[in-house]
């Protein structure tokens, strides 16, 4: 196989080096903190890519997500708020066993599981994404049409209690990737005359408005004294192997199950850290004791997460469709450098893409590593006040723009979109399902365009083609579920609502 004819050695350059341990520990840094996560950290240095090798710059963003999403039970397991959305299923086990001993064995849990989670999810990466990509090389405009309609959907259907608000937060992303110049007819759309949009809406505004700004108006909003204080004592993260073996099970359920789900377009950590715990919980020879500090609580959706992160570029190097909106953003990076994910990546940047697959599960070893010594030190950092925090996170913001483009007015598109997905957050739309069809807006257009060329205006060449019937099949699985979803939802709160004493 190709993928062990790469030189490994290759990889251990100080470029790549520094760019793996400096993301690790941001990563460690910023989903210790509540309210912030990977995804933001990354929309804030996705600028400095940039100047540095592709290779470099994917990397470093990869190993903040992934350190981010094992940072996140830091806070979720020591203070009870969960760092990242997937730890908020970490923090009902977590922080109960930290409440009964030490937070340290329960951060030791959580990390031990963390690492196999990601080990398990890079070689998901490894032996599925080349086999994966010379399938999709099989397929033409019409599937790729559909695959970018089945990642919508389901993200749509995932993403938010309210589905209605998903759809509209689905159809915001689609607009805002039609701004540009048509590649087809070479006619501007939505630029209002303004040159700087003639290249479309750029990836690095949209997601540092998306992200960022948001949540630092939402910061504004709330109390900026706001400091979390936490018992500072026994934070050592360790735990024996006699102690890990009892959770083996649970932690191979989760590595598991998050490497599948992963691979799913739209599904993302927060579902497989719920989905692992449930099935967890299910297995285990004392599920009575789950959400009381039972350490296999902690165990799967901490595998879960991590594996997940590895997994979600299955579908972005083989298909060029993003697993998650954390991998949407990393994306961007492939973008800046002119670098297109999707099949035929395999053959112009092999180098890049097995350089990644490897780089990969360094990054999840140097975790476990920086993990075990700065746990504590992160931890104790949770006292760290939001009106310090802030000021931080907008004057990158506003540098790294301004940065990336030299054009004043795409600060003012970024603060635009800020106050607008502010106000969007804030009545529960979904950010996720807007950034991921922004990003799948593009591949749906073109591919939908080019078809009908094909088949001269006949909508008969989606259903003529045997992958395009499958993908059909699945996208109507996934509404008739939507359906029946709603249907329940309606009966339980009919049923729910007193009814008046005659």
């Amino acid at each position: 196989m190709e993928i062990f004819n790469f030189d490994i050695l290759s990889l251990f350059t100080l470029t790549n080096i520094i760019a793996i341990f400096a993301g690790v520990f941001i990563g460690l840094f910023i989903g210790a903190l509540p309210g912030l996560g990977a995804s933001i950290a990354i929309a804030l240095l996705l600028p400095i890519t940039y100047s540095m090798t592709p290779l470099a710059s994917i990397l470093m963003l990869l190993a903040i997500y992934q350190a981010g999403e094992y940072g996140g039970s830091i806070s979720a397991v020591t203070i009870g708020i969960p760092g990242t959305p997937s730890a908020v299923v970490t923090t009902l086990d977590g922080n109960a066993l930290a409440k009964k001993s030490y937070p340290g064995k329960a951060l030791g849990y959580s990390l031990a599981a963390s690492t196999i989670g990601g080990l398990v999810g890079g070689l998901v990466l490894l032996f599925l994404t080349v086999p994966l990509g010379k399938f999709a090389l099989k397929l033409s405009a019409p599937e790729y049409f559909l695959i970018g309609i089945l990642g919508l959907i389901a993200v749509a259907s995932l993403s938010s209690k309210d589905i209605t608000k998903s759809m509209i937060s689905v159809v915001l992303g689609l607009m805002a990737g039609t701004i540009g110049i048509d590649l087809l007819s070479g006619v501007s759309r939505f630029t209002f005359g303004r040159p700087e949009l003639m290249e479309g809406l750029s990836i690095v505004v949209l997601v540092i408005g998306l992200f960022a700004f948001s949540e630092i108006f939402s910061m504004v909003n709330k109390n900026l004294n706001t400091k979390y204080i936490t018992d500072t004592k026994g934070l050592k993260t360790k735990v024996t192997l006699q102690e890990f073996r009892k959770v083996l099970k649970p932690t191979f359920i989760g590595s598991i199950m998050g490497s599948i789900i992963g691979i799913m377009p739209g599904l993302g950590a927060g579902a497989s850290s719920w989905l692992s715990y449930a099935t967890a919980k299910r297995f285990s020879k004392d599920p009575q004791s789950f959400g009381k500090g039972n350490p296999e609580g902690i165990a799967a959706p901490e595998s879960a997460n991590n594996a997940t992160v590895g997994s979600a570029l299955v579908p972005l190097l083989s298909l060029g469709i993003p697993g998650s909106p954390t991998i949407a953003i990393i994306m961007g990076a492939f973008i800046i450098h002119g670098i297109q994910p999707g099949p035929k990546v395999f053959a112009t940047e092999a180098n890049l893409v097995y350089g990644i697959f490897y780089g990969f599960l360094i990054i999840t070893v140097v975790m476990y590593l920086i993990g075990r010594l700065v746990t504590p030190l992160f931890a104790r950092a949770l006292a760290f006040p939001n009106s310090k925090i802030t000021p931080i996170v907008m004057v990158l913001s506003i540098v790294g723009v301004f940065a990336t483009h030299l054009q004043y007015i795409q600060i003012w598109i970024m603060l635009g979109i800020g106050v607008m997905c502010y106000f969007l957050k804030e009545f529960d739309f979904s950010l996720p399902s807007m950034l991921l069809a922004f990003v799948l807006s593009p591949i749906i257009e073109e591919n939908l365009r080019r078809a009908l060329l094909l088949s001269e205006g006949s909508y008969s060449i989606f259903f003529t083609r045997a992958y395009s019937v499958v993908i059909i099949l699945l996208i109507l699985a996934i509404v008739v579920n939507m359906v029946f979803s709603l249907i329940k939802a309606k009966r339980v709160q009919r049923t729910s609502i007193p009814r008046p004493i005659s």
